[in-house]
């Protein structure tokens, strides 16, 4: 009997990746061993600043959210874009980030964690599910869970979704290393911005930022000027779409 030929893509990366598994352990080792191993900056992780009307955020992910790779809560994404919304709108913020933080640990926390009531989220999820070696489905299905969640335990109206940064850009990381991260980070990329465009409450941004000379002194989590970027670019998103929907009843739509 016959059976029906496959056409299922495969992609250059993961070709390369089992033909090199072994290599690429041996390169994951050794990197886990001699990589420098920065903190999480201190200052405060929730308050109330601003003047104007009343926005309600959270911030939540990994390192990157957490502000690693700076060594106060000021120049990092949360401080920075406090920076920027402040001047608009009386902001109440709450972080909540960790190292190594994956989006279904997010998830996990999230259930834990009180309910409370926020208008907006910003994410900054995904190159931990990456390195960890989340499948891609697994992970969109993870992530959009934990949109859910945000809607209906933390009333969220608009997520702000960070895209997967330019892995192949980390200093730290050996060439054959970066190759493979930074085409798999793409292609994930890729399926969280189909996935944040079906809906209507959410906005992928991409973070396509200049990094080069950029990053923290580890080669791997952003530096001040980074952080500035992206929190900029991040503001420049809620300003108009936040100020458009506060004139609408709350309700969850899906396009």
């Amino acid at each position: 009997m016959a059976f029906p030929r496959l056409h299922a893509r495969i992609h250059p990366e993961i070709a390369v990746k089992f033909l090199i598994f072994p290599y690429l352990l041996a390169q994951g080792a050794y990197l886990r061993k001699t990589a420098l191993i920065l903190p999480e900056p201190g200052g405060p992780r929730a308050g109330i600043a601003g003047d104007g009307p009343p926005l309600r955020v959270l911030l939540l992910g990994d390192s990157s959210a957490a502000g690693v790779g700076v060594s106060d809560q000021s120049e990092a994404l949360s401080g920075q874009l406090l920076d920027g919304l402040s001047p608009h709108f009386t902001v109440e913020w709450a972080l909540e980030a960790k190292t190594g933080r994956t989006t279904r640990q997010m998830f996990k926390r999230l259930v834990k964690m009180p309910a409370a009531q926020y208008d907006i989220a910003v994410t900054a999820l995904g190159v931990n599910d990456i390195t960890k070696r989340a499948s891609r489905e697994n992970w969109l299905e993870d992530t959009e869970l934990m949109w859910d969640l945000l809607h209906s335990k933390f009333g969220v109206r608009q997520i702000y979704v960070s895209g997967i940064p330019q892995i192949g850009q980390f200093p730290l990381l050996p060439p054959v290393l970066r190759w493979i991260l930074g085409r798999q980070g793409r292609r994930y990329d890729a399926g969280l911005a189909q996935l944040a465009a079906r809906r209507a409450d959410c906005f992928h941004i991409p973070a396509d930022l200049p990094l080069h000379g950029l990053m923290s002194k580890d080669g791997f989590h952003p530096g001040p000027q980074v952080y500035a970027a992206w929190a900029a670019r991040l503001a420049d998103h809620i300003l108009p779409h936040y100020t458009a929907l506060q004139a609408k009843p709350a309700q969850t739509e899906t396009r």
